[in-house]
């Protein structure tokens, strides 16, 4: 895949601006490094040192005696410190980012030929423990995105907004029946309705 064409699928999601989906608006964070790119906090990968490589060599061998410990039944033998201090200097390491932009793309997989939503759209700067993040928020974030997903990948193109909207409604409903409380009637929403722009919302 060319770099134009990687960039343009991971920016693909800004698609929804310009769909019957309610605009996603930024939120802004400012402080200490607190928001992950998109799971852990902003790191890179480097070459065992051998500090690194003695650290993750004892717990190596911490975690195999206390394995031990617990199934003697089962007990692993464990290799000699030299042999698996070797094999670590081998390895990288991840260590946070003094200074650095990490760019995390809209987050997402299939499933039984559903749409998951993953992780949102993150742009963040950190500078020596402290960072600035833009982080995409949407509206009922996961059903904002899974609608989207199926909208964008599944609905025919050669059709107007509306119609591919009412393809949405009907292959992949977003309504859901919450439980009421103390004989309370359930509550039945249909998150359409609270995802998309007005003009796209049936009466």
């Amino acid at each position: 895949m060319s770099s134009l064409k990687y960039l343009k699928s991971k920016l693909k999601f800004i698609k929804a601006l310009w769909s019957p989906f309610k605009p996603f608006k930024l939120k802004w964070y400012v402080g200490k490094t607190a928001v992950g790119t998109p799971y852990f906090y902003p790191r890179k990968w480097v070459k065992a040192t051998p500090e690194m490589a003695h650290k993750a060599t004892m717990d190596y061998i911490e975690r195999e005696e206390n394995y031990n410990k617990l199934n003697p039944k089962y007990a692993r033998k464990i290799k000699p410190y030299d042999e698996v201090y070797q094999e670590k200097l081998t390895y990288q390491f991840a260590v946070p980012k003094k200074i650095g932009f990490d760019f995390v793309s809209l987050g997402w997989k299939t499933k039984y030929d559903d749409y998951r939503f993953e992780w949102a759209p993150v742009l963040s700067f950190v500078f020596f423990g402290y960072q600035i993040a833009a982080i995409v928020v949407a509206p009922e974030i996961s059903h904002y995105w899974e609608s989207w997903l199926y909208y964008e990948y599944q609905t025919d193109k050669t059709k107007s907004k509306q119609e591919r909207i009412a393809q949405c409604r009907k292959e992949a409903p977003q309504t859901w029946r919450t439980l009421g409380k103390d004989g309370e009637e359930d509550i039945i929403t249909d998150y359409y309705d609270l995802i998309l722009r007005k003009k796209y919302i049936k009466s």
